[in-house]
């Protein structure tokens, strides 16, 4: 994080609260059955992160060894099947918003949320999509999302209350910044991460209140021109 933001004690109390992720793992499985289930679920990961989420259903079944059948008779949809697959790593977002709401610096709290999105955003293919989109068949999420626009903005409020944030600064400017950093999806991970990094610490650093004259060092920039990124191995 740029070491520019300060230090401001606020109480976090009364940041709105996110939801919790439903359970979707029922409890009465067979062990046969709930080994298929974890299969079909890393396979899902797997083909999503490398293809995006509309990689064929079959494609899911293929590489975890089990039939089209038992697939969709556990996932019926492609949105049950992307909520199951992804939900680990929507808590782990989840986990780091509430961190990000509780911190008594703000715009530390912010900034180290948006690390943790856009890094997940540029590897893997399918949380891009999920994230951005979110899941229009899963009610559930849909209040999660709701939650979580209600928490961003209360700590975004924050951070300009203390001097941190530019008075100017609207939250609809967040997803102007991932919507950025998500069209490096796809590219490979050497390319993406730094990327990523650098175009996050560049516009935070805009984002700031009053800029340091001489800010440090941002991270490192990958290989690109406007031809595109340049592979690491000197092809």
């Amino acid at each position: 994080m740029p070491d520019e933001i300060s230090h401001n004690t606020d109480d976090p109390a009364s940041a709105a609260p996110l939801g919790t992720a439903i359970d979707r793992l029922p409890a009465d499985l067979r062990p046969d059955a709930r080994r298929n289930r974890e299969r079909v679920l890393k396979a899902a990961r797997e083909v999503f992160a490398a293809q995006g989420t509309d990689a064929p259903m079959s494609t899911v079944a293929r590489r975890a060894g089990v039939g089209v059948a038992t697939l969709y008779r556990r996932f019926p949809t492609r949105s049950a099947l992307l909520a199951a697959a992804f939900d680990d790593q929507l808590g782990e977002c989840a986990t780091v918003f509430e961190e990000a709401l509780a911190d008594p610096n703000p715009g530390h709290g912010l900034y180290t949320l948006l690390e943790k999105v856009c890094t997940t955003l540029v590897t893997d293919r399918g949380f891009d999509t999920v994230f951005m989109t979110g899941f229009p068949e899963t009610l559930e999420y849909g209040h999660e999302r709701a939650c979580a626009e209600a928490g961003l903005t209360h700590l975004v409020q924050r951070a300009i209350d203390a001097g941190q944030l530019r008075e100017d600064f609207d939250t609809a400017d967040i997803p102007l910044l991932l919507l950025a950093v998500s069209g490096l999806a796809g590219q490979p991970p050497e390319t993406a991460l730094p990327a990523a990094r650098r175009l996050l610490t560049y516009l935070f650093q805009s984002f700031q209140a009053h800029p340091p004259s001489r800010p440090g060092p941002l991270p490192p920039a990958p290989r690109m021109d406007l031809t595109g990124p340049h592979r690491t191995d000197g092809a």
